[in-house]
């Protein structure tokens, strides 16, 4: 992955750029995921809050409690409804989704957490650890 990195929403309203490789990159599979993202699991990159900026806009926030128990903002662009970042009150961090990168070929994700709640249909790499509860 090339640094910086950057990405937005499907019609270009809000842009970012992440200028640090990500502290770790993961699919979750709980319900929240799921919901948040119409499909089996998110795809995320995590970076910290101080090497992320929106360039462009910026997203709208849906704020409820995941099934980890912690605090979570969903930030969306309003005007197409693309997911673009997440955040949580507990860490100064974002978490990229995956598909809004510009490039999202070099993103790598290393495990997989929440499996517990992952669909049947979900066919996961069998090369990742896989964590059924999250990894803390």
């Amino acid at each position: 992955m090339g640094i910086p990195f950057v990405g937005g929403c499907a019609c270009g309203a809000v842009r970012y750029e992440c200028t640090t490789a990500p502290l770790m990159a993961l699919n979750c599979h709980c319900r929240d995921c799921q919901r948040a993202t119409g499909t089996a699991y998110a795809s995320g990159l995590f970076v910290p809050a101080s090497a992320f900026r929106f360039t462009k806009g910026e997203p709208k926030y849906h704020i409820a409690t995941a099934d980890s128990g912690k605090t979570v903002g969903r930030g969306f662009c309003a005007e197409c409804g693309s997911p673009v970042v997440a955040t949580q009150a507990a860490f100064p961090i974002f978490i990229i989704y995956a598909s809004s990168l510009d490039d999202p070929s070099c993103h790598r994700p290393t495990m997989d957490q929440f499996t517990s709640s992952a669909q049947p249909w979900d066919h996961m790499d069998p090369t990742l650890p896989k964590y059924p509860k999250g990894i803390g």
